[in-house]
């Protein structure tokens, strides 16, 4: 089992929530104030590691076996996302999705740090 960070369609009541299934959920966090967080073509959100100038990010964590994460997690993420290591406000680390590096997708990113939480994104746009 491996520790995983959400913060967009798989958290609770999102509509990606169900490929969590069999996977306990352990917390509600944030991460450490070193991430740059982005809106991918609105549709889904993305984290981007910086040295400055970052901000803490609002998502849940699961327990997510290494089974659920390659044939279910990874396969439904978009392109645009790698999976990484993301250090946790508590200094914890945690698997997450964040922006490919280089990023070489034509859609657009809106830079939405200040907003800091995926749902509070959604519901001001």
């Amino acid at each position: 089992m491996a520790l995983m960070f959400f913060n967009g369609g798989a958290m609770r009541g999102e509509p990606l929530h169900h490929l969590l299934a069999g996977s306990p959920f352990v917390t509600t966090a944030k991460t450490a104030p070193k991430y740059r967080f982005y809106a991918v073509g609105d549709q889904c959100p993305a984290l981007y590691p910086v040295s400055h100038g970052g901000a803490s990010v609002t998502g849940e964590v699961y327990d997510v076996s290494l089974d659920a994460l390659r044939d279910k997690v990874l396969p439904s993420e978009p392109h645009e996302l790698e999976l990484g290591v993301v250090e946790l406000a508590d200094g914890s680390s945690a698997f997450a999705m964040l922006l490919r590096r280089p990023y070489t997708s034509h859609v657009a990113l809106r830079d939405i740090t200040e907003i800091g939480d995926w749902r509070a994104f959604k519901a001001s746009a």
